[in-house]
């Protein structure tokens, strides 16, 4: 059982995640910022590694990972960093980014080098299921790391009942199929998806992202899923002066 699994079986609601892209602001903060979060209360956090192309994501997490990827962070940097995690923070830690620098890396030296470090899952968007499963799956459950699928509300009840044969800690909800960094609006489509999700009772606990900002819809996720992660706010935050100040009122503002 890793970290993520401990937390799920000991807090089934309200829980807050926070994104942040590694290697922004600067170079290295990564551990800092980790470590500030948890003091601050965040449940678990996503560190995202900066890619080129990042097509999910919004103008302020593209930019940060441009500006990650000048400052030169790289997968390599990035466990160079990751060393220290387990000295510092305690709370569940997911790795989050594309395919690609996966696979330049090597999936079976990847897995086992987060595994390494105390990283506890990985969220690769553009992983299709059947490559999952077929070719990377026991890199994966070898290394205990649990694999987070991404459901959007034009996803089939077919394919979401396999995201949930083959999860062993939480599903990733879109709140819609967008990019990263708009505000969530709980439209009556958007919360009959919600309410289709809750009906299928699947196994695996549920987390809404993408379109989270504040309080308020913090909140509002929190009525259909187990909780809720923050990416884009976060992010915009660690573009200001002074934000390793401003952290703790950050996340204590989102959930009070």
């Amino acid at each position: 059982m890793n970290r993520l699994n401990k937390l799920f079986a000991s807090k089934n609601n309200n829980l807050l995640s926070i994104y942040f892209t590694a290697g922004y602001p600067a170079l290295n903060t990564t551990v800092d910022i980790a470590e500030a979060l948890e003091k601050s209360g965040a449940d678990f956090l996503e560190i995202g590694f900066p890619y080129s192309d990042p097509v999910a994501d919004g103008p302020t997490i593209q930019h940060s990972s441009e500006c990650a990827l000048e400052n030169g962070m790289s997968l390599k940097v990035l466990f160079e960093e990751l060393a220290e995690l387990r000295s510092r923070v305690s709370i569940p830690i997911l790795l989050m980014g594309y395919f690609n620098p996966i696979a330049q890396y090597g999936v079976e030296r990847f897995c086992k080098k987060a595994a390494e470090v105390g990283v506890d899952g990985i969220i690769v968007p553009d992983l299709p299921i059947y490559e999952y499963e077929k070719m990377y799956s026991s890199y994966f459950i070898d290394n205990g790391l649990s694999n987070i699928f991404l459901v959007t509300p034009q996803t089939s009840e077919e394919r979401i009942r396999k995201i949930d044969e083959l999860s062993n800690s939480f599903i990733y909800l879109l709140s819609s199929s967008t990019i990263t960094g708009y505000n969530l609006k709980l439209s009556d489509s958007v919360e009959e998806y919600y309410k289709r999700i809750t009906a299928m009772k699947l196994k695996n606990p549920t987390i809404i992202g993408f379109g989270i900002t504040d309080s308020s819809s913090f909140a509002k996720a929190c009525n259909y899923a187990n909780g809720a992660i923050i990416g884009s706010k976060f992010v915009k935050l660690l573009g200001e002066e002074g934000y390793m100040d401003k952290i703790d009122g950050f996340v204590r503002g989102i959930r009070p």
